[in-house]
């Protein structure tokens, strides 16, 4: 069920990426909206263990 305090991101996306994130999402095992957040937080994990925590 969908969290009513979660923010929505409505991004656009090139078709050739939006089919080589699926094909990625499928391989790992995970929806589309569930790898986009495995990125950003990875994303956000890596630039914290270089520039200091973002508070």
């Amino acid at each position: 069920m969908r969290n009513k305090n979660n923010k929505h991101l409505g991004i656009e996306i090139e078709p050739e990426l939006h089919a080589k994130l699926q094909y990625i999402s499928k391989y790992e095992d995970r929806s589309m909206n569930g790898q986009i957040l495995y990125l950003i937080r990875k994303c956000i994990r890596e630039f914290e263990e270089t520039n200091g925590e973002i508070k």
